[in-house]
């Protein structure tokens, strides 16, 4: 059994006992169902207009799973725009909380198709409650801090608004045991760290950033430095070592796709492989996070496709 980093144990320790589900997930069988249907579909297209890489993943599990990965993905992208986009305190107080209310009754209002979906998902794969509640704190941590001092403090953000989502999407895909659960978390801060490494200059634009204050100092770099996008050896180096980082990560978190049901295997690896694909487009552009976006291609991600599918079917 490897040793755990502190920030590991932090993250371990947030997540608490999960309990394995006794019960295999039980269906409502919403095909049947018009408002149920209209509401998942919703949750689709959501998914398609904000996450091209998240849509493709989701895309190589059965319908059901599917589907509810989508909803998911739905109700993590209802919260984040509420944090983003609602201007007034009191507004964004009572949407997050009416989101808290969703989460704890797992129901909701019949014309609200996003949490339609979701409060089906959420009771159908007892998926526990407390994920989604920290997931809206995570996501609303952002309202009261934009600085991170240590990679340790960034971690326990990336597991608030990132591993909350592995260890739910975990119940919908299903897993063995639950020494699936440290996997999850690590794959979690990866995908968000490689987030976070893509959208510096975006993030720096709109008041925050991400990256560990002591790190920065360690390699000789200002606010400053971020705010006119200068892409120096000292910058280079110090993405070297983070996106060497967050590598590690991802090989570390790869351990855990066999810990899945066979059935979701290969779609969560391809979101690991597309999302760390990310960091190569970072090198090619030569570090420039500030004005370039990296990303994978779609024919990118194709091209991956068969490698994933030759490692997902030697997991033993």
């Amino acid at each position: 059994m490897q040793a755990h980093a502190n920030w590991e144990n932090q993250l371990l320790s947030l997540a608490g006992h999960i309990p394995h589900p006794s019960t295999r997930p039980f269906f409502s069988y919403w095909a049947g169902d018009a408002s149920l249907r209209q509401a998942y579909k919703q949750a689709e297209v959501i998914t398609a207009a904000h996450s091209k890489s998240f849509h493709f993943a989701s895309g190589l599990l059965p319908e059901e799973k599917r589907s509810a990965v989508r909803a998911l993905y739905a109700f993590c992208r209802t919260v984040d725009d509420i944090v983003d986009e609602v201007e007034l305190k009191k507004d964004r107080d009572f949407e997050l909380d009416y989101w808290r209310k969703i989460v704890e009754s797992a129901s909701s209002p019949a014309d609200d198709l996003v949490a339609s979906a979701w409060a089906d998902t959420l009771t159908r794969y007892h998926i526990p409650r407390h994920y989604a509640l920290q997931l809206i704190d995570g996501v609303a941590r952002d309202l009261s801090q934009s600085r991170y001092q240590t990679f340790d403090d960034l971690a326990t953000y990336c597991y608030g608004v990132a591993s909350t989502v592995g260890l739910m999407s975990m119940y919908i895909v299903g897993f063995k045991n639950n020494e699936a659960v440290p996997y999850a978390i690590k794959l979690g801060v990866a995908l968000q760290m490689t987030n976070i490494l893509r959208d510096v200059g975006e993030d720096y634009r709109n008041g925050r950033l991400y990256l560990p204050r002591e790190e920065l100092v360690t390699y000789g770099i200002r606010e400053e430095d971020i705010a006119a996008g200068r892409v120096t050896d000292n910058w280079r180096q110090f993405m070297k070592f983070q996106i060497e980082r967050t590598r590690q990560l991802y090989e570390e978190s790869w351990a855990g796709v066999k810990l899945l049901e066979k059935e979701g295997q290969l779609a969560i690896g391809a979101a690991s492989v597309f999302y760390s694909g990310i960091l190569d487009e970072i090198e090619k552009n030569d570090y420039d996070v500030f004005s370039r976006r990296a990303s994978l291609s779609a024919i990118g991600k194709l091209s991956r496709i068969p490698a994933l599918w030759l490692k997902v079917n030697s997991l033993a």
